[in-house]
């Protein structure tokens, strides 16, 4: 059997099904960061690695520059799914030696860009030398208060559904310039009882499932109400993939002083009511001419 013909979340689900945990592992795989410490800590360590590779997550004339900016926010992002604050980062290289000098200044540029704005410090790595293509992989840290903490798996039957910003068109470039929520997790979680959070990183179809999944629930959705990139259609907005929006659930009651707050903290950024989620059973998710996120082990 071959990886196309299991999928990317069966695939996942197989290798991770049996790792052991030690004591300390409050979740393991199967949420955007690892979450470590005691049960009653005042604040957890998250653990997230990531890997951008030529050719999958860049294609080889895209600026050095933007590269390394987006491998490290692309980390970042799923930082702010757990409501969580970045520390540091490890980065690995692995380049063909034929590679110019200049394109990896270049993307170290980047990455010193993306840490000074948010905070982190790259306190080491790895270089190797790859037959091709060029790859980077960000491990990174942080931390978060026990109380603060958002896993996927929190939501409830009835929660309504949002997204922050607009979603689709990647392919056309946004995907190398996004700002990851890191402030707008952090205000969500002081501020509202957010019951589960997730980011988008392989398009609403493939990740609100995932949510859904993790905290037993069906969801509906609301394909009118799709916040989409000025151009993109709704099939772009659902399955484009890597728009790093927040996907989160907090109770119906709170929606309504959640949306003028919101709009009084960040006027210039999007957040749409898109669905709720449901009782598992009567689950009315999507129509099943609804194209796929994506899945790394799929031709799309």
């Amino acid at each position: 059997m071959k990886l196309s013909d299991l999928g990317e979340n069966r695939v996942v689900a197989a290798l991770t099904r049996a790792l052991a945990l030690g004591a300390d592992v409050r979740v393991g795989a199967g949420d955007d960061c690892a979450v470590i410490g005691r049960p009653r800590d005042a604040r957890w360590q998250l653990l997230k690695t990531d890997a951008v590779i030529e050719g999958v997550h860049f294609l080889p004339d895209a600026d050095p520059r933007r590269i390394g900016w987006k491998a490290l926010c692309r980390a970042l992002s799923d930082i702010a799914a757990m409501g969580g604050t970045p520390q540091h980062a490890l980065i690995t290289l692995a380049a063909p030696p034929s590679t110019d000098f200049a394109r990896v200044r270049g993307i170290y540029a980047g990455l010193r860009k993306a840490a000074r704005r948010f905070g982190v410090s790259i306190v080491g790595g790895e270089t190797a030398r790859s037959p091709g293509p060029l790859f980077l992989n960000v491990a990174l840290t942080g931390t978060v208060e026990r109380t603060r903490c958002i896993l996927r798996s929190g939501g409830r039957a009835g929660d309504a559904l949002y997204v922050t910003g607009h979603l689709g068109g990647s392919l056309a470039g946004r995907h190398l310039d996004f700002i990851p929520c890191l402030a707008e997790a952090r205000w969500l979680t002081a501020n509202f009882k957010i019951h589960a959070m997730m980011d988008l990183s392989d398009g609403l179809a493939a990740d609100l499932p995932r949510l859904a999944t993790a905290s037993r629930c069906g969801f509906t959705l609301d394909e009118s109400l799709l916040p989409k990139t000025k151009g993109c259609t709704p099939a772009q907005a659902l399955a484009d993939g890597e728009d790093y929006e927040l996907l989160f659930a907090l109770a119906p009651r709170a929606a309504a002083a959640l949306e003028v707050a919101w709009k009084q903290h960040f006027p210039s950024l999007a957040l749409t009511r898109i669905g709720s989620l449901i009782t598992q059973s009567k689950t009315k998710n999507r129509q099943s001419k609804t194209p796929d996120g994506h899945d790394h082990f799929r031709q799309r």
